[in-house]
């Protein structure tokens, strides 16, 4: 028989009496994630990009170096184009991204990054850096990097996608 009050200080996050439960190992990830993905944005803004959100990461990923379409976005993402295109347009207001006529195809709008957004991606890599510093710092480098050997053992390859905000979102 499970002790529910072990339970409640499990799910709480005092870790009292661990003695690894399944529901704990996705909040744990996920709260590692949120971790990281909270420092960044607080480093971001101090480093002058104050209005990025987690969204808008995804979403300049989806667009990548060449460009895409609202439509290709919304795919990338795992949303509809109207909600890509809401997140591009509000990307494009903090001057992230521009919309420009497709040389292919003169029916398309391409969303292309601008220098203020590859700008953000160059910070945000170097600040997760710094950050798996200090993992590497508390952990050790080599737990850290088992760690990470680990994670890659039992993520399959295919599972890194965009769509975190489509997924969450439960559409």
């Amino acid at each position: 028989m499970v002790d529910d009050k072990k339970k409640v200080n499990q799910v709480d996050g005092s870790g009292k009496g661990y003695e690894g439960q399944g529901y704990e190992l996705p909040l744990l990830l996920f709260a590692g994630f949120r971790t990281l993905i909270d420092r960044l944005h607080a480093e971001l803004a101090h480093q002058g990009h104050p209005d990025l959100r987690p969204a808008h990461g995804f979403a300049m990923q989806a667009i990548g170096a060449a460009g895409a379409t609202a439509s290709e976005v919304g795919r990338r993402l795992g949303v509809s184009k109207q909600a890509a295109g809401k997140t591009v347009d509000r990307l494009i207001t903090l001057g992230y991204a521009a919309r420009t006529d497709d040389p292919a195809d003169a029916r398309r709008k391409l969303v292309q990054l601008t220098p203020h957004g590859f700008d953000a991606l160059r910070r945000s890599a170097a600040v997760f850096d710094g950050l798996r510093g200090e993992w590497a710092q508390a952990l050790g480098a080599r737990r850290l990097g088992e760690l990470e050997s680990d994670l890659r053992t039992v993520v399959p390859p295919d599972a890194f996608r965009l769509d975190a905000a489509g997924w969450l979102g439960g559409s």
